[in-house]
């Protein structure tokens, strides 16, 4: 539903010219979308099987992992300060969850892969921002949809095989549906379109 109202409000967006036309190469997308949504998916997945403590730390890891991207394949130097400010904040999430952590197997692996989904997505935009001279809403303009394509089309199968149950048995209610709906608005609301002019 995100992708999808996001989708919506950069074509009106287009439409109204607040965006400009911009190019991205089909195998970069793709490329993007895997990356993107296996974030996505590793990290509910993550959560679902794992203490919110873990989930939690494995998160806050996605730094140093992006971090140490930056350094093999950007060149990137980061200050002494800075390496200290990630260290600190890693102790800390450390110490406070420390009585909440508990993992197995499948949790840890799920934590793995949404670890190095969301830093190669993360380490991606900033790649494709750069090659391809795209603000963020650009680059929303063409992942949006595809994300939203391939998560409606792919993800009633990829939640049936994890958890045995069919979205469609699921029961809706006014409280289930209203959280993603209020979000969503929330979001729109505090995007005004000449900010990104």
């Amino acid at each position: 539903m995100h992708f999808a109202t996001t989708t919506l409000m950069t074509l009106v967006m287009k439409w109204l010219g607040y965006v400009q036309p911009s190019h991205l190469p089909l195998s970069e997308l793709v490329k993007f979308v895997f990356f993107a949504n296996l974030s996505i998916v590793g990290m509910n997945v993550s959560l679902m099987w794992n203490s919110v403590g873990f989930y939690q730390i494995a998160k806050l890891s996605i730094i140093p992992l992006l971090c140490i991207m930056e350094v093999l394949f950007e060149n990137f130097r980061y200050s002494r300060d800075t390496k200290l400010s990630i260290v600190v904040v890693l102790v800390g999430v450390g110490v406070c969850t420390v009585s909440d952590v508990s993992v197995n197997a499948q949790g840890l692996v799920a934590a793995v892969i949404a670890v190095c989904g969301t830093a190669l997505q993360q380490h991606y935009v900033n790649y494709l921002q750069r090659k391809y001279s795209l603000n963020s809403l650009k680059l929303l303009g063409h992942t949006a949809p595809a994300q939203a394509a391939s998560l409606l089309i792919l993800g009633p199968f990829v939640d049936f095989w994890l958890t045995r149950n069919r979205i469609d048995t699921f029961h809706y209610t006014s409280t289930v549906t209203s959280g993603p709906i209020s979000a969503n608005s929330y979001a729109l609301e505090d995007s005004p379109p000449s900010r990104f002019k």
